[in-house]
């Protein structure tokens, strides 16, 4: 019970952090865009989003978890259909030079976010069911390996092919953990993690863009008018925060210096006005996150549960260190939200209902730990 209201509490704060941290931060950008007069208009559409995103939680929340790996097929096939849309158009959006969205009524949706829990309900569910161990080597790896392998392979490469590596590498790593955990063997796996880390540096590696940013980010000052633009003009933002910041809405950095500051570079942002102790402060609670989601993980009603609300807490957890660790200079820059913060609606939306789905898991587990204990009497 404490870790499903402390993470609940968690969650809150840092949606409403968010909402305050875009608020402040979306208006010059949204002024040079759409016109004067128009500031309010990304923090209107993500208060919009939020809305949406509550619904979804409450709705993950209060479906039972195991209604979501019965149907895991369906999701499986509508997610597949989807990331095939985003290739025709009119439907398939091709933004920035990639066609990872599909548009209706005016609005986009990012199927790789769906992918995300797809992947791991179907890892959840896999495993879930086939805990026993089967006594033939070969056997299990081809059940426990090769089938459901087959599957995550082909949801990957249609990521791939609309040049979001960003999201194939991170659904890929949470899958393959998932593979771990559920018990399948390792000598597989550990002969798989090279090849497949091989071929995706060699996509990389013929990607000039991609390619200009890991350069740039070994030598950002070389490239301080290209492709290490954003990450100088954030570091300059947490060097001007300081320790207590500039201010709440007096940052220098959002005023179109640093593009798009209230999407992936918002932590920079949160830095330069509110300082490192505000910056720490949202580390802090990602990890009161993790921690909280492995507690729920562990003390699941079956193996489905767990492996599900294992899969969503990495995921979540590893997609906020990725992005505190590009926004500070520790890793290459690359298109991932910060979760609950960051502006972007089909992210927070699925990352809600996720949320959801690791309270119903959360949920199930206290029942169930209450019907042992009265056993026990």
């Amino acid at each position: 019970m404490k870790a499903k209201v402390t993470l609940m509490l968690t969650v809150l704060a840092l949606l409403i952090f968010g909402i305050v941290m875009i608020y402040s931060t979306s208006g010059p950008f949204a002024e040079n865009k759409y016109g004067v007069g128009h500031g309010d208009y990304f923090i209107v559409r993500h208060a919009v989003w939020v809305a949406f995103g509550l619904v979804a939680c409450w709705v993950g929340a209060k479906v039972d978890y195991h209604v979501w790996m019965k149907g895991v097929w369906a999701i499986l096939g509508v997610t597949t259909v989807l990331l095939v849309l985003v290739y025709i158009p009119p439907i398939g959006k091709n933004i920035n030079g990639s066609r990872r969205w599909v548009g209706v009524l005016g609005y986009t949706f990012q199927p790789s976010e769906l992918a995300k829990f797809a992947i791991i309900n179907l890892m959840a569910w896999w495993y879930g069911r086939r805990r026993r161990e089967m006594p033939v080597y070969w056997r299990r790896c081809v059940w426990d390996l090769l089938l459901p392998g087959a599957v995550f392979a082909a949801v990957l490469a249609l990521i791939l092919f609309e040049k979001d590596i960003g999201s194939t590498a991170l659904i890929g790593l949470v899958g393959g953990l998932l593979m771990f955990v559920g018990g399948v063997p390792v000598a597989p796996l550990l002969a798989l993690a090279p090849l497949a880390a091989g071929l995706l540096g060699y996509i990389v590696s013929q990607n000039s863009e991609r390619m200009g940013r890991i350069v740039s980010f070994l030598h950002p000052e070389e490239y301080s008018q290209g492709e290490g633009y954003q990450l100088l003009n954030a570091l300059y933002a947490f060097v001007s925060g300081g320790p207590w910041g500039v201010g709440l809405g007096a940052s220098l950095q959002k005023r179109l210096y640093l593009p798009e500051s209230h999407t992936d570079f918002i932590f920079a942002i949160v830095g330069e006005e509110l300082g490192v102790v505000a910056t720490l402060s949202v580390v802090v609670a990602f990890v009161v996150f993790f921690v909280c989601g492995m507690r729920i993980s562990g003390r699941a009603a079956d193996a489905g549960g767990r492996l599900l609300a294992f899969g969503i807490t990495v995921l979540m957890s590893i997609q906020a260190i990725v992005n505190v660790a590009m926004v500070t200079g520790c890793a290459p820059t690359k298109g991932f939200p910060l979760p609950f913060i960051s502006f972007g609606g089909s992210s927070l939306i699925v990352t809600l209902f996720m949320v959801g789905v690791l309270l119903n898991v959360a949920d199930q587990g206290i029942a169930a730990g209450a019907v042992r204990r009265r056993r026990r009497r």
